[in-house]
Order: structure tokens, then sequence, then C-alpha cells
């Protein structure tokens, strides 16, 4: 089974899948297939009576989809997790992987949208079947709205000063591209300018993809979708994700637990925590993928 070199390197590989305590006969998911990193290593875990349900809902990823009959490809978000593993019969799995990271195939063409190093069009969308581009973002939000979105989801420093100056100036000149975008912020831009432009290219690339609602969504379904005993593996990337991982774990399963006037917790826990701190990528990994510096492993248990 060859491996393209091409389009990803996948983070914390071993650590992700180990975590799966893979058994051969076992269902399994991939929710973000990605460059497929993480779904040929458990391929290679699971027997011939094993099964893959691997999504992404985008085009590109299912250009290193392996030859393999254990493998379903499921085209969409994986906030649909629920929905199509009943549509496939599958009302329980053993196993459900996530990473959460943009692949460096994504990152590094320059039509996608996503880089700060490369020209094209304004656009950040993960599944080119949606309407909504980062271009129609900038274009059309309020400051109010810019501004919430800069800082809450990029960590801007300056985001308000940031929403009114792109409210002040949009009409003058075109958001249509990565590099009119950037001329445009130039004024505004404070501190280092790469650690700037990625804040505020992460914050649009998650309200562009609604990253953050998607990840909430299929969290729940993960932990109802999961057989008794079934884990759950989660690879984030920046603080924002990392917190609604680690408190989805803390809370035994749920956004926030409910209890009664004397403290006493009124819902069943449907998850342990397996991970206490998160498990982050070894130096060595880091040298030879600097990507995989910010990358953060929790594992959760279905109790």
């Amino acid at each position: 089974m060859s491996v393209p070199t091409f389009y990803h390197t996948t983070v914390l590989l071993k650590e992700a899948v180990d975590g799966l305590a893979v058994q051969p006969r076992g269902v399994y998911v991939d929710a973000t297939f990605g460059g497929g990193g993480h779904s040929r290593e458990i391929l290679v875990r699971l027997g011939p009576e094993g099964r893959l349900i691997a999504f992404d809902h985008d085009a590109d990823a299912w250009r290193n989809k392996p030859a393999d009959d254990r493998l379903i490809a499921v085209p969409e978000n994986f906030r649909f997790l629920k929905r199509f593993l009943r549509l496939h019969n599958y009302g329980g799995v053993d196993g459900i992987l996530a990473d959460l990271g943009v692949s460096s195939w994504q990152f590094d063409t320059g039509e996608r949208g996503f880089s700060t190093r490369f020209d094209g069009p304004l656009d950040m969308r993960m599944d080119n079947r949606s309407e909504r581009t980062a271009a129609q973002v900038l274009g059309s939000y309020s400051e109010l709205q810019l501004h919430k979105l800069f800082e809450q989801y990029g960590e801007v420093r300056n985001a308000r000063q940031l929403a009114r100056h792109i409210v002040t100036h949009r009409g003058k000149s075109s958001l249509s591209t990565i590099d009119s975008f950037k001329a445009l912020i130039r004024p505004v831009i404070r501190g280092h300018e790469h650690r700037y432009l990625a804040q505020v290219f992460q914050a649009l690339r998650i309200e562009v993809n609604d990253e953050l609602g998607a990840l909430n969504d299929f969290l729940q379904q993960a932990a109802q979708s999961l057989n008794p005993g079934g884990r759950l593996s989660v690879i984030t990337f920046h603080s924002l994700e990392d917190r609604i991982v680690k408190q989805f774990l803390k809370n035994g399963g749920y956004k926030e637990r409910l209890s009664d006037e004397f403290g006493r917790e009124t819902q069943p826990r449907l998850m342990k925590e397996i991970t206490r701190k998160p498990i982050e990528p070894t130096e060595e990994e880091i040298k030879n993928n600097p990507r995989a510096r910010s990358a953060r492993l929790r594992i959760g248990e279905k109790i």
C-alpha cells in the first residue's frame, strides 16, 4: 500500500491510532480523511472483516483514497456523522478519529485561498459546494460582526481597529484576492506580520466553514455513536478547538454538566478521559514537520 507524499504529512500518526486500540474485526471512523495517513494506519491494523468509514467534504482529499474494499468513503462533513452511519447500516462503531488541522496540500495550493504566502481567490471553503467564501464575509459583515469574528476566532489584538478599517475601505478596493486583502489591511497590522496574518486568516477560515459549530455537532454525535468501550481520538491545532474537546471529555460527553440543587450530576456520563493532559508531538516530529508544533491529541472512551 503506497503512501502519497505530495499531499500531507500526517501528524501524531501512531499516537492517534494507538489511542483507538484498534481491534481487527472492529468498525472505525476517520472523520477527517485528509491526506489519508490515519486511515491507512487503521487499515493496516484491521483484519479482513474490519471496516473503516472515512469522511471528508473536501473533494481534493479523495485523490488519496486507497483501493481497499474495507474502506467506505463518505464525501461529507463530519457534522453529519450519525446520519451517514445510519445510511450505511452502522448503529455503533468501535472508534472515531478526527484530525482538525488544515492539510499541507490546502495550505500550499494558492487557489484554495487558505495560505498567506500565495496569491489566489479569497475563498477558504473546505467544501466547494458551499456558497459562503471569505470574500463574501469581508464584503458583507458589519463592523461589529467582523470585530467579534477576529477577536473570538483569531484572538487578533486590535480586532476592533481591523474591523473598522475593513468596513471603511472595502468599497474602495477589490477584496477578491489574497494579495488585495493583505494590501488593504497592511496599515493596521501590528507585531509580526506573518503571525498577525495567520490569526486573521484562521478567524476567516473558521467562520467560512463554521468549524466550531461543526466540531460541537461532531462531538455530540461521536459520543452517541460509539459502542461501550469505544475510543475517540481528536487532534486539535489551536486553543479554541482544544478547549472544546477538553471540556467535552471532562464533562463526560456534554457541552456542560447539569446538576440538581445539591450539586449532584443529573446526567449519566457518556465519556471518560483517557488522557488527562494532551499528547504533544515529539521534538523529532516537530523538526521533521514544523506544522505539527501546535498539535494536541486528546483521547476519550465511551462508558
